[in-house]
């Protein structure tokens, strides 16, 4: 399967994979793995009725988890059986009990719960999987080189569609909170310590929203629509870990010029 190209960390890499995303990308989605479980899912997904149709196919389970990033559960059939089944419906359902929104967005693309209709039968279902299985898959490869840049990856991606969600901007920000990778861009990006994770979650909503109006100019995650803010937060992040990584091992004037060099 082909790699991602990052020859550069930091900054520097984070500005060489924007560059060339859109190359790189359609050079991976023709990878032959890649495309057979692509087609093979396109071919078969109308076919599946229910959640044990889907947990019982391996190929088609592994394109659907891995769309949302749940790749590692992909032995944990009964478990994946009883998020789908259960649906996003009900406050109670097993998907909606998880901090991490990944389960119920899984869920709920497919909705095979109760009072739910399904989606496997739609035209476009099989096609917008695809994507977000072809993203997450490329976004995991590059991971296996440098941890940010498939975070700064899958925040670029998941922000923008967070962005333009209806939902308050409290549920915005309970979406990042419970959410690793995204959690991880803000707390870096706000400078906020390590043991933030600790106090009280309504705490943490406050100085969230403080910090962001601070940084940002407001509070409202739905900046982050606008490509420019996007791209601000998500340099911020790389920046500081870049500093993070620096600090153990150079001087104040070799951080400074690593990072104009960036």
């Amino acid at each position: 399967m082909f790699q991602p190209v990052l020859p550069f960390g930091g900054l520097s890499g984070w500005r060489f994979l924007q560059d060339t995303y859109d190359r790189q990308m359609e050079t991976f989605t023709k990878s032959v793995e890649l495309k057979r479980d692509s087609d093979y899912f396109d071919s078969k997904i109308a076919d599946v009725e229910n959640a044990e149709d889907l947990v019982k196919d391996r190929r088609l389970l592994r394109v659907a988890l891995g769309a949302f990033g749940l790749q590692d559960d992909i032995d944990n059939r009964y478990f994946i059986q009883k998020i789908l089944e259960e649906g996003t419906l009900n406050d109670d359902s097993l998907a909606n009990r998880f901090a991490d929104p990944k389960y119920a967005e899984f869920s709920k693309a497919f909705s095979f719960g109760p009072n739910e209709i399904r989606k496997t039968g739609d035209v476009n279902f099989p096609s917008q999987i695809i994507e977000k299985f072809q993203a997450n898959s490329f976004e995991v490869a590059t991971g296996e080189q440098d941890s940010n840049m498939r975070i700064s990856l899958y925040a670029a991606r998941e922000m923008a569609e967070l962005a333009k969600d209806e939902g308050s901007i409290d549920t915005k920000w309970f979406t990042i909170m419970g959410d690793p990778p995204l959690r991880n861009v803000f707390e870096k990006a706000l400078n906020l310590p390590e043991a933030f994770g600790q106090i009280d979650i309504d705490q943490q909503l406050g100085v969230f929203k403080e910090r962001a109006k601070k940084k940002f100019g407001t509070d409202d995650p739905s900046i982050f629509s606008d490509a420019g803010k996007l791209d601000n937060l998500i340099t911020t992040f790389i920046v500081r870990e870049q500093v993070s990584n620096l600090n153990s091992s150079l001087s104040p004037g070799s951080i400074a010029l690593t990072l104009l060099q960036s």
